[in-house]
C-alpha cells in the first residue's frame, strides 16, 4: 500500500469519525436544523471559490459579517465545522491526481494537524471581543495576501519545479505549516500562504494544492472536534457550509476546473477588508461599552 493509498484511507476515516462526533452531540442539544437558502448559498460560492484556490475562510466571514447570520464569537468553529467535509473532498481529489513527494506531503500535513489542535483549544475559550480582535486581525492578514498573490503572481515570480523537499527547506516547511494550522483556527485560511510558502521553497505551484488541501483535510477534523466539544459553532450555519459547500466542490473539480481567478481576488480583498473593519468596529464599540459600565 502506497503512502497515498494510506493518506486517501485516512481521510475516509477522519471524514466518518467527524460525522460520528457531530452527529452525537447534536442529537444531546435536540437534533440538526435544516439550513436556510442563503446559509447553503454561501456554502456554496466558498467551496466553489476554495476548490480553485481561492480559500474560503475570509470569504465565508465576509458574509456572516455583512449578513449578520452568525455570533463574532462562533465564526471561527462555524467555519472549522462547516467547511471540514468538503475539504476533505478536495483533498481526495488532489491528493489522487498531483503526486507531491510523499515524506513532504506526511510530514507537512502532521504539523498544522498538531497546530490546529493546540489553536482549537485556545480559540474556543476566547470572549467574544477576543475573537473579534483576532479575526479582524486574520482578515486583514489574509487581504494582505490576497493583494500579494495579485500584484506578485501566485508563484511570486519564481518557476520552481520540485514536488518535494529536503533538508533545511523541509523543515522550514514543517515550522510554517504548524504555525498555518494553529492560525487557522481564528480563521486565516491556509491556502494563500501556502501557496506563498511553497512557492518561496522553490517547489512546483501545482503541489501547493495537495498539500494545502491535504493539511487542511487532517487538521480540520481535530479543530472541529474541540469546537463541537465545547458548542463554540452556529450548527445551522455549519450545516449549510457541507450541503452547499459539498456540490460546489464537485462542480468546480470536475465541470469548471480553472478560472481566471485575478479579478475574483480583487472583489475578495474589498469584502475581507469590509469585514476585518466591521469586526475590528465591533470590537472597539464592546470596549466602549465595557469602560461605561464601569464608570456607572
Amino acid at each position: 500500500m502506497t503512502v497515498r493509498e494510506i493518506l486517501l484511507i485516512g481521510l475516509a476515516a477522519v471524514a466518518a469519525l467527524l460525522v460520528l462526533v457531530w452527529a452525537g452531540y447534536a442529537r444531546r442539544r435536540g437534533g440538526f436544523t435544516w439550513p436556510r437558502p442563503i446559509e447553503l448559498g454561501i456554502g456554496f460560492v466558498t467551496d466553489f471559490l476554495d476548490t480553485l484556490g481561492i480559500g474560503s475562510f475570509a470569504v465565508t466571514t465576509s458574509f456572516y459579517k455583512f449578513f449578520k447570520l452568525v455570533p463574532d464569537e462562533r465564526i471561527p468553529g462555524t467555519l472549522n465545522v462547516g467547511h471540514t467535509l468538503p475539504t476533505i473532498l478536495e483533498a481526495l481529489i488532489y491528493i489522487g491526481i498531483i503526486g507531491v513527494d510523499p515524506r513532504t506531503l506526511v510530514l507537512l500535513i502532521a504539523a498544522s494537524v498538531v497546530g490546529a489542535w493546540f489553536g482549537a483549544g485556545l480559540v474556543a475559550r476566547l470572549p467574544r471581543r477576543g475573537v473579534q480582535i483576532g479575526m479582524g486581525g486574520a482578515l486583514l492578514v489574509a487581504a494582505a495576501l490576497f493583494v500579494m498573490a495579485n500584484l506578485k503572481g501566485s508563484t511570486f515570480g519564481l518557476s520552481g519545479t520540485a514536488l518535494g523537499l529536503t533538508g533545511a527547506k523541509l523543515w522550514t516547511g514543517v515550522a510554517v505549516n504548524f504555525c498555518l494550522g494553529a492560525l487557522m483556527t481564528i480563521g486565516i485560511g491556509l491556502y494563500a500562504p501556502a501557496m506563498i510558502m511553497v512557492s518561496l521553497l522553490g517547489m512546483n505551484p501545482k503541489a501547493a494544492f495537495p498539500i494545502m488541501m491535504g493539511s487542511c483535510a487532517f487538521l480540520m477534523p481535530f479543530a472541529s472536534a474541540r469546537f463541537i466539544r465545547f458548542d463554540a459553532y452556529s450548527l445551522r450555519a455549519a450545516l449549510g457550509l457541507t450541503l452547499g459547500g459539498l456540490p460546489g466542490v464537485a462542480i468546480a473539480a470536475y465541470i469548471v476546473k480553472s478560472l481566471p481567478l485575478e479579478w475574483v481576488r480583487w472583489l475578495v480583498v474589498i469584502v475581507v477588508i469590509y469585514a476585518a473593519l466591521a469586526m475590528l468596529r465591533s470590537a472597539a464599540r464592546r470596549r466602549d461599552q465595557a469602560v461605561a459600565a464601569r464608570a456607572l
